[in-house]
């Protein structure tokens, strides 16, 4: 087999798909990541193409998390490392997947905090609004 039959083997589509199905993403979801111009149908259609250009391999390459050349590159007959799924062990070891915190809790902290920051940045527009009425008079 030469070179240019050993390229026309590897299928952009598919490898999308095993990358996409290895971070346990479904279509759908995977089109949210792509932005609001995506779809499942779209997703599905991108996954059934041979070569994807390479502006939308970019962004496919950047929601998944990997380098175009991961996409380009895949070899099906090839045992890949799953490295999007956790991994059940002890924990005697860290780990990404070992929070120390409650991730929601973290959230409404940030939203308070938000809060926060936009109340005083509202005070101190008041108070210079006041200011400047209070000069015209």
């Amino acid at each position: 087999m030469t070179t240019t039959d050993m390229e026309h083997l590897n299928h952009d589509g598919a490898a999308v798909r095993h990358l996409r199905e290895a971070q346990n993403l479904k279509q759908a979801g995977f089109a949210e990541l792509l932005g609001p111009d995506w779809n499942q149908q779209k997703v599905s259609l991108l996954e059934s193409k041979q070569v994807i250009d390479p502006p939308v391999l970019e962004m496919v390459a950047k929601a998944l998390k990997v380098p175009p050349d991961a996409i380009k590159n895949f070899k099906m007959d090839t045992p890949h490392i799953n490295y999007y799924s956790p991994q059940f062990h002890d924990h005697s070891v860290a780990s990404p997947y070992n929070c120390t915190f409650n991730p929601i809790d973290k959230i409404v902290q940030l939203y308070e905090e938000k809060e926060l920051l936009l109340r005083e940045w509202l005070k101190e527009k008041q108070d210079l609004i006041d200011k400047l009425e209070q000069k015209q008079k």
